[in-house]
């Protein structure tokens, strides 16, 4: 009956490419804020932050596109709210990586501590994993996959708060400067919660699992 009902209904042209277009954007996103952060010509980080800038417009615009589609079509490949969910959060760790990349050069940062630079990559690599996963979303024959890229997920998602927690540690011990702990923590705690957001992601796609297998 499973397999009749998913026969009948017809095949989604709408959300699975708007889904995977978004997840590809924050890919980039990604490898941009990763790119910035290990560049040491401040000009080519200026340029860098505005392409994160236009990136993140990308990302809305999407966002915006699949709300809108919510809201027209009837039957969906799964849950809408699950839908709007999984939007939401990969609306949002672009947001933060933008965010980020903001606070640097708004509070004319200069020097990237290593653990800065380690979170930008552990971002990217959680990017990567999320667009894998939402491309394998499309027919579920591979939902193995899917899991193993969610364990990595949630793994990077704690690797990072122990980047964090020892960042800050090391903060207040060598940095004697209260206005520049400041900054240098507000920027940790914006791409820490990056990573976050790439968990609530994840989690989306495991309920998306749950509900369809």
């Amino acid at each position: 009956m499973a397999n009749l009902l998913q026969f009948l209904i017809p095949k989604d042209k709408k959300f699975f490419p708007l889904l995977e277009k978004s997840s590809n954007n924050l890919v980039a996103v990604s490898k941009v804020l990763y790119e910035l952060l290990t560049t040491a010509s401040l000009e080519k980080r200026r340029e860098l932050t505005r392409e994160i800038e236009r990136l993140e417009h990308v990302g809305d615009n999407i966002t915006h596109e699949i709300v809108h589609e919510l809201s027209l079509t009837f039957i969906t490949p799964f849950d809408r709210e699950d839908i709007h969910a999984l939007t939401s959060a990969l609306d949002d760790i672009v947001d933060y990586i933008y965010g980020s990349s903001k606070r640097i050069e708004t509070y004319k940062v200069e020097i990237i501590s290593t653990e800065i630079i380690k979170l930008a990559e552990l971002i990217e690599k959680a990017a990567i994993e999320l667009n894998g996963a939402i491309i394998a979303l499309k027919n579920m024959k591979n939902v193995n996959k899917i899991k193993e890229a969610s364990v990595k997920i949630h793994s990077i998602e704690n690797h990072a708060d122990d980047i964090f927690d020892m960042a800050v540690a090391r903060l207040f011990d060598e940095e004697k400067d209260a206005i520049k702990i400041i900054k240098m923590k507000e920027i940790l705690s914006v791409l820490e919660t990056a990573t976050d957001k790439c968990e609530d992601a994840a989690n989306v796609i495991e309920s998306i699992i749950v509900k369809n297998a």
